[in-house]
């Protein structure tokens, strides 16, 4: 075998002995979080997965859906759902202790895109816009909706639930702003990050004063995580500064 020969197996046989080591240490990690999340991991998972190696899963669904499920044995490497949420799963050891702060965002009002933005600057003015918006569209309170169960509460503060209730949508889940991009809905309200995405729709901004609301999205370790290392990777990854500007542009405030 000449030296050429020699080398160029050399270089294969490390080649290998890399891409297996590689391989070895991949891993795949099954995450559990927020719809509201969704249009912010779905751009972020690939960055993270070229990065790493790592294989994500991601499973979203309604916060409180999701924490009974995962109560309940479904397995996940990563939990990403309400800070509450969290640290009630820490308290159960159901999480690691160390809980980190992921991303925040407001409960705002969407309207249609090229509508004329109503005022929502002051509680009273907010309160005028609701009640001369044709229709209203927030997801149903019932169903465990958390941008629902605060604009419920904001109406029922501003004392105007008999009147908005005719004209009231209740949707599933982050459906709301979709409904608004169609013009079935005059206004809505969703989670800020669940509007932005939506093409059609415009954020107006968040709720006003002390009706505001932002949710904070806290991520966790599964405690029965098969692959930790990965989990507590990809935790660190979100609360990088790579990923800050797009948190923002998707209606997130970085945590």
């Amino acid at each position: 075998m000449d030296r050429r020969s020699l080398l160029s197996g050399v270089a294969a046989a490390l080649g290998a002995l890399l891409l297996s080591g590689a391989a070895a240490q991949a891993a795949e990690v099954k995450v559990m979080t927020s719809v509201a999340l969704k249009s912010v991991l779905d751009e972020l998972s690939p960055v993270f997965e070229t990065k790493t190696g790592n294989k994500l899963a991601i499973d979203y669904g309604l916060s409180v859906d999701q924490k009974k499920r995962f109560l309940e044995g479904e397995r996940a490497d990563v939990v990403i759902l309400t800070r509450g949420m969290m640290e009630d799963l820490a308290k159960q050891k159901k999480v690691a202790e160390t809980i980190v702060n992921v991303a925040g965002t407001p409960v705002a009002v969407a309207a249609r895109e090229g509508a004329p933005k109503p005022d929502i600057s002051t509680v009273d003015a907010f309160k005028q816009a609701l009640l001369q918006a044709k229709s209203l569209s927030y997801s149903d309170p019932s169903k465990g909706g958390l941008s629902g169960v605060v604009a419920l509460k904001a109406i029922e503060r501003l004392g105007i639930a008999e009147q908005m209730k005719p004209k009231t949508i209740l949707v599933a889940g982050a459906l709301s702003p979709e409904l608004v991009a169609k013009g079935e809905a005059e206004l809505g309200i969703a989670q800020a990050s669940e509007i932005v995405p939506i093409a059609g729709t415009q954020l107006v901004g968040p709720l006003p004063g002390e009706l505001g609301s932002v949710t904070l999205f806290t991520g966790g370790v599964a405690a029965e995580s098969q692959s930790a290392d990965a989990a507590k990777a990809f935790i660190e990854f979100l609360t990088s500064a790579d990923t800050a500007p797009k948190l923002k542009a998707k209606g997130f405030q970085p945590g």
